[in-house]
């Protein structure tokens, strides 16, 4: 993979992730694409309303790379993830607390376009940011 290619892919993920531009993100993905998540296997469609859903719980957020290593048709990306908890996210509403989220994405490539997508991150470590300890606790 190129490394112009790399930045392209970047930008696309910065635009959607931390701007809301979906059709950026779009752009690079392959038909078919599928996303690997804990909750099972998503499409575009799932991926549109979680970026929406993200974008709405925390307004302000921003996703920085920490790190990508590429082997063959496959780039990983090992990313954190901030905002402020100002609407309504996996069914808690909002607590007004910064959060931070750390993560990886494991993308694999078909004729240069993302084709399937891992993603691994611990939601624990959001809801221990917003301070809920257990579920119905927002104290």
């Amino acid at each position: 993979m190129e490394h112009d290619r790399i930045e392209v892919i970047l930008q696309a993920w910065r635009a959607a992730w931390g701007k809301g531009d979906i059709d950026a993100f779009e752009k690079i993905l392959a038909p078919g694409y599928v996303r690997h998540t804990r909750s099972g296997v998503k499409t575009i469609d799932d991926l549109r309303q979680e970026i929406n859903d993200s974008r709405t719980a925390f307004p302000d957020l921003d996703t920085q790379i920490l790190q990508t290593v590429e082997q063959g048709d496959t780039l990983a990306i090992r990313w954190t993830s901030f905002g402020s908890h100002t609407g309504t996210f996996m069914n808690v509403p909002p607590t007004q607390k910064d959060v931070k989220v750390t993560g990886a994405s494991f993308c694999r490539f078909d004729d240069g376009l993302l084709a399937e997508e891992w993603v691994v991150w611990d939601p624990r470590e959001l809801l221990a940011a917003m301070k809920i300890w257990a579920v119905g606790d927002d104290e």
